[in-house]
């Protein structure tokens, strides 16, 4: 199974507020430790390594372009 990166939810906006309602309340650490156990749960779900490498590497990418960004702007 490749890894989809476009949008599965009808509703994009309900799923990102819902994490993001998710961590109210929380300290920084809470917050950390809550995603994750986000991440655990939703990989084994996934149950498949290669679609988890892959994600991996993505997400590695879009921080580090991220941070390359914020660097520029200063």
């Amino acid at each position: 199974m490749p890894l989809s990166t476009s949008s599965n939810f009808a509703r994009p906006d309900d799923a990102f507020r819902a994490i993001v309602e998710a961590h109210r309340g929380f300290t920084d650490e809470q917050s950390a430790d809550f995603d994750a156990a986000l991440v655990l749960i939703l990989a084994n779900h996934i149950g498949d390594i290669d679609v988890l490498r892959e994600a991996i590497v993505l997400a590695k990418r879009r921080m580090t372009d991220g941070q390359q960004q914020q660097q520029q702007q200063q």
